[in-house]
């Protein structure tokens, strides 16, 4: 069972569940206290100790079963079921199929008998049709088609079309016809499900033999956000918290030096009127470092990688924030700080990409700027940095420039994260020409590494 254990643990880690070493032995000693033979204890004991995000159970339910719900199927033995006449009939009526190849009147024996497939046959079949090179569950289907053509199941149904005639000339009432029928084709069924296990516990266990290789994480932080594969995009959520704490550190570090500032001569000189006036002890300005954001983030499909992980990064960072408040938009602006409240980044990231998927309505930053003057002014004053992610593409509606020179002008500053580079703007739909000048600066975003880069600057300034 420790070898089982391990291989479904190898191959969960292959299909992208985080699994430590230290919740690997937790798994295990789990095991040893509750054992396996209560089924739903066992599958809950692992399920508690392997399974930390509820989007991996749907992973976890799907190879659970391929490594141990490994009992065959229940079968009917005809030989118990039916009456001795029947039995006669239906051995003339088998008398009168054998014609046909050997390897179908096997299988139809046994139907008969109620058998599962033997083990070896099953094997030899899967080297036949090359089932070790399967690791994907995605191939299941075609190589359960190989396997059903390899064991003659494909022809399982022109067979028993043939015995259903040659027993009815054999003079078997219909009735019984009927229920010899539905149990063979119970059988049949049993025999199917007993090979959909056999080749997706091969799957499975060939994944956790050959876990695909983990893209490069320095090659990926280059890779332009457009261009990334779902497999390329989780590998980088995998880094965001190695990222952050990065951040993290070099603003930590930032703030101490900040603490020790200018000197403050009145300061100075209030602290040390206990020795008549004379500085002894000198006094430094402490300058807050830490910003206050307001985010805003177009999270239309082209934009949508580049949103996600800004958001995530914004806010593993919360303790070196002083405030934040996010909105996201397409059509429209809606804000999302409560879900960062209640939720860890990455979950709450994921909740609202969720709760508002592309469709096909147009980008609209014009409307959206609208909606955040008429409705949710209050979040932007003096002190606020307003950092605007998006490709300033408009689909041709008004750009509202005028509510965007009113932005600059309220706020401390405004920085735009634009991924397209500077040479495509103003191209098609493009505003950026007309946006660019009325933000503080503008930064390219084309790619993790960039930024990361955008965003450690802006945590320098303050």
């Amino acid at each position: 069972m420790d070898k089982r254990l391990v291989e479904f643990i190898r191959t969960l880690r292959a299909a992208g569940v985080r699994i430590s070493v230290a919740e690997s032995y937790d798994a295990l000693r789990a095991v040893e206290q509750v054992g396996v033979y209560e089924r739903g204890v066992f599958q809950s004991a692992l399920r508690t100790t392997l399974v930390k995000d509820a989007s991996d159970l749907p992973t976890f339910d799907y190879f659970f079963p391929l490594f141990f719900d490994t009992a065959a199927p229940p079968m009917f033995n005809m030989e118990q079921e039916l009456t001795p006449d029947q039995q006669q009939m239906l051995k003339q009526a088998l008398q009168s199929l054998a014609g046909n190849p050997q390897a179908l009147q096997q299988l139809l024996q046994q139907l008969m008998r109620g058998r599962p497939m033997d083990q070896s046959a099953l094997e030899q079949a899967a080297q036949q049709i090359g089932l070790q090179n399967a690791d994907n569950p995605a191939q299941q289907s075609y190589y359960q088609r190989l396997m059903m053509r390899a064991l003659s199941m494909n022809q399982l149904q022109e067979l028993l079309d043939q015995l259903e005639d040659a027993l009815r000339e054999a003079g078997m009432s219909e009735e019984a016809i009927e229920e010899v029928m539905e149990m063979l084709r119970a059988n049949g069924e049993a025999l199917r499900e007993q090979i959909e296990r056999f080749v997706g516990s091969n799957i499975a266990r060939n994944m956790g033999e050959n876990p695909p290789e983990k893209p490069d994480a320095q090659d990926l932080m280059h890779t332009p956000f457009r261009a990334l594969s779902q497999e390329e995009a989780e590998a980088l959520r995998d880094e965001v918290k190695r990222l952050a704490a990065k951040l993290r550190s070099r603003a930590a570090l930032r703030q101490r030096r900040a603490n020790d500032g200018a000197l403050d001569p009145k300061s100075t000189l209030r602290h040390n009127l206990r020795y008549g006036g004379t500085p002894i002890e000198l006094q430094f300005r402490k300058r807050s470092l830490k910003p206050r954001l307001v985010l805003i983030c177009d999270i239309s499909t082209s934009m949508r990688y580049c949103s996600e992980f800004m958001l995530t990064l914004i806010y593993e960072l919360q303790d070196q924030v002083a405030k934040a408040r996010s909105f996201i938009f397409i059509s429209d602006l809606h804000e999302i700080s409560d879900y960062f409240k209640a939720m860890r980044p990455d979950v709450a990231v994921q909740e609202v990409l969720y709760a508002h998927p592309p469709g096909s309505y147009n980008t609209d930053l014009g409307r959206s700027l609208q909606t955040l003057f008429s409705d949710k002014l209050d979040a932007i004053d003096s002190r606020t940095t307003v950092i605007l992610l998006g490709d300033g593409r408009n689909n041709y509606n008004d750009p509202r420039l005028d509510l965007a020179a009113e932005l600059r002008r309220r706020a401390r500053r405004v920085l735009w994260f634009n991924p397209e580079p500077q040479y495509q703007w103003g191209t098609g739909d493009s505003d950026m020409l007309a946006y660019a000048p009325l933000a503080t600066g503008v930064y390219q975003v084309a790619n993790m590494a960039q930024l990361v880069e955008a965003i450690d600057r802006i945590m320098g300034d303050g």
